[in-house]
């Protein structure tokens, strides 16, 4: 992709989006000052490998602008989610966790059980990575708190109490039994466990109990009494990893060989109460800043932050790399005195005891962080060296925004810090270790955890330890191709891809009819499962053609097609996770959950087969292209021929380019560009 023109790009922050040649998004990233860190794509070295391959594969860059550098990152979040480019370090965890909700403003709150927290005021407690343990709490706080189960619907048109107040779970708010001063102590009561305020509340229980039994009141005795043991039922007796008690989420990072783990450790009043870990293939200890930004603001886009998230240190902000500033100002372009300071200022040390803000996660191969992640300049330091004229409105850093963005959804303060002491270092040392478990089973036996999974997904033998995918793509039906992509034990095997080049038609049907000879023709090895890109036509067609030729039970068929939206229409927006698969022995779609690993498994075998057949595709179009009416032209040699191709892409467009179009090729000038405009109106 060509340098933008520094005048075009916005220096508002916003959110730049690059897109191939399709019109995809590959990639989505926010700035807090547009025209600065797009232009920083642009210099001549220092540029990492995956910010290299997604620049040869984009052909255009879009802005959207926004009126603060939050807004931005939240349009960031949401645009990875919807897009899911193939450059972004994307959450592929869309799992909603149980929480319990409680809505203080009504005046008798119920606790209900959500999986989306929402800002409407009310109280969220979790989350519950187990939904069956959630439930069983709620059940059982119910029977030691009499809040009311009906809705406010049911409750409203009630006209004698429920079963559950005869059962003394429930004091009948709907018939007015209960004031909302008496019924609100049991919803404080409810409201204080699940904070993790256990002991306040065991010990006014108890003095309670005591105060009954004294007064000869039994039954209120027995009542305080039921609930102090649920109460204790409902903590969980684990070993304190925080002596002082507090909620935190701790977070480790470990590489393996292929790619990069993270672990997340929940700790609710002082003690480990759950755990996730997640595995991103192809990612290197280089892309851990990166991965941990994303990660915090997708993944608590879902989640309710905890007061602090410990991370294993702070990684530099992005829009701080030096590699930004070094991107030559342009004229249009203000620096600011912030941007000064930051960039003069010494490193800042580590604070506190047994600081590990400049440590790595403990990994053997993994090199010392202080030599790959900076240290970043405090906010502070930069507003401290700046005049306030000439800042009016700092700069928020990448963890300042997302402090302030979790903040916002936590409806209270969230702190983003490295360890500070002993206990951080054990909580951190403990994520770290059960993100190598992760790398180590996702590498290991992950693989063939999804095949086993995918075997028994679609009544196969057995696992489909050697899978093959196919596709067609032609333009208009000229240059049609059909490619063949082999996966062996779950990972591609590029050597064995095979490019046919079949006859031209526009009928996809009667090229994977004729496909099938060829790769009988082929021979062994056979695959454990052949899927096929397309649906039950496609499917159809392929089982025909071995039956035609007497293999229909050489190897088991299946395809995957795209879901369809609600007009009944394929669904090709970008993330699409419902995609459906079909087997010859079924009439419908085989019911495989919405983002499961088998399915997961199965877009990414479809996506391979779908890019290689398109760059196959592609090739053979622009040779068709550059050897013919095109090169026949007098006057365009091979290389103008070429400049013309990768820019327009098509015969067709070049025609219809205008004289403006031209001139702004590279290389060419007002002369050529009007000669060029000439030569290919002789085209028509």
């Amino acid at each position: 992709m060509q340098k933008p023109d520094p005048a075009s790009i916005p220096t508002a922050p916003g959110v730049y989006l690059y897109k191939d040649t399709r019109g995809r998004v590959i990639y989505v990233g926010k700035a807090r000052v547009l025209r600065r860190r797009v232009l920083s794509y642009f210099r001549s070295e220092g540029l990492p490998a995956k910010t290299r391959a997604m620049l040869s594969h984009a052909a255009s860059l879009d802005y959207l602008t926004t009126t603060t550098e939050k807004e931005a990152l939240l349009l960031e979040a949401s645009l990875i989610k919807k897009h899911r480019p193939h450059y972004n370090i994307v959450l592929r965890d869309d799992k909603q966790y149980v929480l319990f909700r409680c809505n203080p403003r009504h005046p008798f709150p119920r606790l209900e059980i959500v999986r989306q927290a929402r800002r409407d005021g009310a109280r969220y407690f979790g989350p519950f990575t187990s939904a069956l343990a959630a439930r069983e709490t709620w059940k059982l706080l119910h029977r030691a708190f009499a809040l009311r189960r009906c809705t406010d619907r049911a409750m409203k048109n009630r006209v004698r109490p429920c079963l559950y107040h005869f059962m003394g779970q429930c004091p009948a708010p709907c018939m007015g039994l209960v004031t909302p001063q008496e019924y609100n102590v049991n919803v404080r009561q409810v409201c204080d466990l699940l904070e993790g305020r256990s002991a306040e509340l065991l010990h006014h229980l108890r003095t309670g109990m005591e105060a009954a039994a004294e007064a000869l009141e039994f039954e209120r005795a027995a009542l305080l009494r039921d609930q102090i043991r649920a109460v204790e039922r409902t903590v969980e007796r684990q070993a304190a990893v925080l002596p002082g008690g507090g909620d935190m989420d701790a977070l480790g990072l470990a590489p393996g060989e292929r790619g990069l783990a993270l672990a997340l450790v929940f700790v609710r009043n002082g003690a480990v109460t759950d755990g996730r870990a997640f595995y991103w293939p192809g990612l290197s200890f280089e892309d851990a800043p990166e991965l941990l930004w994303s990660f915090l603001a997708q993944y608590y886009s879902q989640v309710t932050p905890p007061p602090r998230v410990l991370l294993p240190w702070l990684p530099p902000d992005l829009e701080t790399d030096p590699a930004l500033d070094a991107a030559p100002p342009t004229d249009a372009e203000h620096v600011s005195a912030a941007d000064q300071a930051a960039r003069s200022a010494p490193d800042a040390p580590p604070s506190g005891p047994g600081s590990r803000a400049d440590a790595p996660p403990a990994a053997p191969s993994a090199p010392p962080a202080s030599a790959i992640f900076p240290t970043v300049v405090s906010a502070a330091a930069a507003t401290a060296a700046a005049s306030p004229e000439a800042l009016p409105r700092p700069a928020l850093g990448e963890r300042e925004l997302l402090e302030q963005t979790l903040g916002d959804r936590r409806n209270g303060p969230v702190r983003l810090v490295a360890p500070q002491n002993a206990d951080d270092n054990r909580l951190v040392d403990l994520a770290q270790g059960n993100a190598r478990e992760e790398a180590h089973r996702q590498e290991r036996g992950g693989a063939q955890d999804i095949l086993t999974r995918l075997g028994a997904a679609l009544h196969l033998p057995g696992p489909p330890h050697r899978l093959e995918c196919v596709d067609v793509s032609h333009t208009g039906g000229k240059q049609t191709r059909v490619g063949l992509v082999v996966f062996e034990d779950g990972r591609p095997e590029r050597g064995q891809y095979r490019n046919y080049a079949m006859p031209d038609s526009g009928d996809d049907y009667a090229t994977l009819h004729a496909w099938v000879s060829r790769r009988l023709e082929s021979g062994p090895p056979w695959p454990d499962l052949l899927l096929i890109d397309g649906g039950r036509g496609q499917l159809h067609t392929v089982q025909r053609a071995l039956r035609e030729a007497g293999h229909e039970a050489l190897f088991p068929l299946a395809a995957i097609a795209k879901a369809r939206d609600e007009a009944g229409h394929a669904d090709r927006r970008a993330g699409n996770v419902a995609d459906r698969i079909f087997t010859p022995d079924r009439v419908n779609p085989l019911p495989l959950r919405e983002g499961s690993p088998e399915l997961l498994f199965l877009q990414n075998v479809r996506d391979t087969a779908h890019r290689f057949v398109i760059g196959r595709h592609r090739r053979a179009r622009r040779g068709a292209a550059l050897s013919g009416e095109l090169m026949r032209l007098p006057g365009i040699g091979p290389a103008t021929a070429r400049l013309l191709w990768d820019h327009f892409g098509s015969v067709e467009a070049m025609r219809a380019a205008s004289l403006e179009d031209l001139r702004r090729l590279p290389g060419i000038g007002p002369a050529k560009a009007a000669l060029l405009l000439q030569k290919l109106a002789a085209l028509q």
